[in-house]
């Protein structure tokens, strides 16, 4: 049975594990989530795609596939899980962390978005108003689903991906969103 898995890449090598396993002829799915920022170079303003979560690769497959990535991959020798640390087995070890599947969809429709004031964000930066769940239900946001948080100053919805991170919509005007029971 497939499942999203979380995967690590050390030193900013997760564009390349992304290559890899969306190219290496397995029936896997993989995802990068990916933002523009601004850089200046030579007194230019350029705007660059970058990974909005540095060094996290997500991986739609079985538990055989992914232990192959993993453990059996010698292009891939520099990728680890990234583990759940709300489980622990009785050997002291914690479990790989899967995402379900229904949290990635909503987590890709938020970040597939071009838009430069998508943000990862810090849980102690984000305020909660009212906390509602809600339904974003018009503009560049409709479908996604989160919680209702001021961030950065500005309304926005914000996406919690258990274990991973908090990513914020850009700006949403309180017509656009719908609560959810």
């Amino acid at each position: 049975m497939k499942k999203w898995y979380v995967l690590r890449a050390t030193y900013g090598r997760a564009q390349q594990v992304y290559d890899y396993i969306v190219n290496d002829g397995l029936p896997t799915d993989a995802y990068l989530a990916m933002h523009y920022v601004r850089k200046a170079k030579n007194g230019k303003s350029k705007r660059i795609q970058v990974p909005l979560i540095p060094g996290i690769i997500f991986v739609y497959c079985t538990k055989e596939e992914i232990e192959t990535y993993v453990k059996k991959t010698p292009a891939l020798c520099f990728i680890r899980y990234y583990y759940n640390h709300l489980i622990t087995y009785p050997d002291g070890t914690n479990p790989p962390l899967e995402i379900s599947y229904s949290q990635m969809m909503n987590f890709i429709k938020a970040t597939s978005v071009d838009d430069d004031h998508i943000l990862l964000v810090d849980e102690k930066y984000v305020k909660y108003e009212s906390g509602d769940q809600v339904k974003v239900i018009d503009g560049k946001f409709a479908g996604v689903k989160g919680r209702v948080a001021r961030a950065a100053g500005q309304q926005r919805v914000i996406i919690n991906l258990d274990g991973v991170a908090l990513i914020a919509t850009a700006y949403i005007p309180t017509a656009f969103i719908e609560k959810i029971e």
